[in-house]
């Protein structure tokens, strides 16, 4: 995912130095060629040798270290380096960074690195709360440095408030959106649906389907460290929210069909991959339903047909893509569900296929366009979304 690319890892003196060691394993098993650099302080809290065990690459405390090949290694790194993180970022660095003082080899390199510089602060409240300290992370944003907003929670000091670093895995994310994708896709806005809608039968029970929004979620994500403007509308499910995202949850077919069409304006794109309950019930309990005694007897009606609703009101310029899950006749049906919404594409794919449908991590589906079919193997649902913004932004 990351061959080929040089991740710089900046660790300052903070008891949160622990937490890039789980960072940096993640990033070499993405293949990236990982550089660990530590100012004096933080090798009181982790021993540079872990990273090292880690990366398979010197880590470099001594700016004045003799023991690497000939080369100005601080220069060298920086012109190596993809991104860089400052994680944790302790207050006296982020000064430093804030003035351009250069006097250690992690200031020294990053000062000399042209490539993104994301910060994440790590310190006590009171500290990060210092009108100093803002000042100072408003100086790194104002020279194109992008700061990473604390976590509120128990801080080694006993405080508890705003300083906690973030866990890995959002620090991760904030590295795959800078360089996992070339940016493509910047200046497009994208509205995606995803996941299930709810129609309630009464106060406890409901209407829905088994979808589980895997699909419409890595579409929605891959867009957007692809770099465009993103919006989720997605029904309920057991996801984590998309970081960089603009997300708007509903449940009902109706709030799923409200967000899509007051926001379809100025979209260059609208994905449908939510899988929209088809009915919602009309009378329930009703003399017109015939309940017997003891049964719920309900009556369905359609729910609106946001698909449809779109083709009708296309904007000039717009790319319209639906999904459509059959269980026979893919093809045939495919064709005409994009002829009669009026779509630009049509993500088809089979439930009875292995690999596809409900649930997985992965996906089997054809792209069909007017006059235009492409059969994709068996990929991640990654893959799949990467095709598919692909195939409308080609």
């Amino acid at each position: 995912m990351l061959e080929g690319k040089t991740v710089l890892l900046c660790v300052s003196g903070s008891i949160a130095a622990y937490k890039i060691a789980y960072l940096a394993s993640a990033l070499k098993k993405l293949k990236a060629n990982v550089h660990v650099l530590m100012t004096k302080n933080a090798v009181n809290f982790i021993n540079p040798i872990t990273f090292e065990t880690l990366t398979g690459n010197k880590c470099l405390v001594d700016t004045f270290d003799r023991n690497f090949e000939f080369s100005v290694e601080h220069v060298s790194l920086a012109k190596q380096a993809d991104v860089v993180l400052v994680a944790p970022a302790s207050a006296n660095v982020i000064a430093k960074l804030a003035h351009g003082l250069a006097d250690d080899m992690l200031t020294t390199t990053v000062l000399a690195c042209t490539c993104k510089k994301i910060i994440s602060p790590a310190m006590n409240t009171r500290m990060f709360e210092n009108p100093i300290t803002q000042d100072n992370l408003a100086t790194c944003r104002k020279y194109g440095m992008e700061v990473i907003d604390p976590a509120d929670g128990y801080l080694a000091c006993g405080d508890t408030g705003a300083g906690k670093m973030p866990e890995p895995e959002v620090l991760l994310q904030y590295i795959l959106k800078e360089i996992q994708y070339e940016k493509d896709l910047k200046g497009k806005k994208i509205l995606v649906t995803a996941g299930p809608t709810r129609e309630a039968l009464d106060p406890v029970r409901y209407i829905t389907n088994h979808s589980t929004g895997k699909m419409g979620y890595a579409i929605a994500k891959t867009a957007a460290f692809r770099g465009a403007d993103v919006t989720l509308v997605t029904g309920p499910v057991e996801l984590a929210p998309p970081m960089f995202v603009q997300v708007v949850p509903v449940v009902s077919a109706k709030e799923m069909f409200d967000a899509v069409t007051s926001r379809s304006e100025g979209m260059d794109a609208v994905i449908k991959a939510a899988a929209v309950a088809d009915y919602r019930p009309k009378f329930v309990n009703s003399e017109k339903t015939k309940k017997k005694d003891g049964d719920l007897s309900i009556e369905l009606e359609r729910t609106d047909d946001i698909l449809k609703w779109l083709g009708d009101h296309k904007k000039p310029g717009q790319f319209l893509c639906g999904f459509s899950m059959e269980t026979e006749h893919m093809l045939e049906n495919s064709r005409a569900k994009l002829k009669k919404k009026n779509l630009d594409m049509i993500v088809a794919n089979n439930l009875k296929v292995e690999g596809a449908g409900f649930g997985t991590d992965t996906n089997v589906v054809t792209l069909i366009r007017e006059g235009q079919e492409e059969e994709l193997p068996k990929l991640s649902k990654e893959e799949v979304a990467v095709r598919i913004l692909d195939t409308i932004f080609g």
